[in-house]
């Protein structure tokens, strides 16, 4: 008995050291529902057209009939349309592998995966983050909905770890999978986000313009690396875009986004080949959380970065992710 409790004593010193080790090298925490989460950014909510709950925030355009008819496993049921931003994802951008900032975790890892577990070299310019994109029904988890088609309601998960992408520290590689890159990187391509930029500033960033976000730069390439990173929220903001977009790609698109049109359309979400900017927010809750609001995809970080880094942070950073759910409320 004794022999047991001195093993158990032991390994739980090592336990503990090890946390202080990767706590050291890996910045973050799991974020609180409660206190790190800006509930203002659920809104505006409204029915058919009109709002309800009134916002700050910009809206994209909804339903404008109020009711819907939509199939369910027993029929066709009556319900109405809503639209309201759902918290929708989680994303650690670090320039660590591995290291879970919304986790507050460090894997231990020591094995090169496909795209490599050391940080490439860049020039003093440039800099390159890994990125982690992880499901997050939390409207789920905490009911504040009843109708399961008006949420996430898939397992939380690990979507997507860039470790594992062979494109994400290979610019050759991914300008082969994605050759369309070499039209938006030209001058006059680049001087197009400006608009982009104005707009996102006064509200959203502009679909159409898929090459650009807004302030923060250009979306390709789809890799890490940034050539010119003006500051580290900025460049942290612009790659969870790029993932994004990456993750709305074909031929397999693994999210999926609502419209807000009548119904029937209003039944179902769709894969879209151009991620929609304008139904996109972000909100920054690690490692220091901006718990008040939130800010449409493009949007300069400008006015809200300072005080939300610190030396010694690791420039470790997490995203909450918000995304326009319009459904028929059943």
């Amino acid at each position: 008995m004794m022999n047991r409790l001195i093993t158990r004593f032991i390994v739980l010193l090592l336990l503990s050291s090890l946390s202080g080790v990767h706590a050291s090298q890996c910045k973050g925490h799991f974020i609180n529902p409660i206190t790190d989460v800006c509930w203002n950014c659920l809104f505006p909510l409204t029915i058919g057209s009109s709002e309800v709950v009134k916002s700050s925030y910009p809206d994209t355009k909804n339903p404008g009939n109020p009711l819907c008819l939509c199939p369910t496993p027993i029929g066709e049921r009556l319900g109405v349309t809503i639209g309201y931003w759902e918290p929708a994802a989680l994303v650690d951008v670090t320039p660590k592998p591995w290291c879970m900032v919304n986790l507050g975790v460090q894997l231990n890892v020591t094995k090169k995966g496909l795209g490599g577990s050391q940080m490439p070299e860049t020039d003093g310019r440039g800099a390159f983050y890994y990125v982690h994109w992880y499901k997050y029904p939390l409207v789920y988890w905490l009911q504040v909905l009843t109708s399961l088609g008006c949420m996430e309601t898939e397992d939380f998960d690990i979507l997507y770890p860039s470790e594992l992408d062979p494109t994400w520290n290979d610019s050759e590689l991914a300008f082969v999978l994605n050759p369309e890159a070499v039209l938006f990187t030209s001058p006059p391509a680049r001087a197009s986000c400006a608009f982009d930029a104005t707009k996102a500033l006064a509200g959203t960033a502009v679909n159409s313009l898929f090459w650009c976000q807004g302030a923060q730069g250009s979306t390709y390439p789809l890799t890490g690396f940034v050539a010119h990173q003006a500051s580290p929220i900025s460049t942290a903001a612009l790659l969870a875009e790029r993932v994004d977009f990456k993750l709305h790609r074909p031929p397999t698109p693994a999210i999926r986004d609502s419209i807000g049109q009548d119904w029937p359309a209003v039944c179902h979400t769709y894969a879209s080949s151009i991620m929609p900017k304008d139904r996109y927010r972000y909100q920054l809750v690690n490692t220091l959380p901006e718990a008040h609001r939130c800010h449409p995809f493009g949007q300069s970080v400008i006015s809200w970065e300072a005080g939300h880094t610190y030396p010694g942070d690791g420039d470790n950073f997490g995203f909450l992710i918000w995304k326009k759910r319009n459904c028929c409320f059943l």
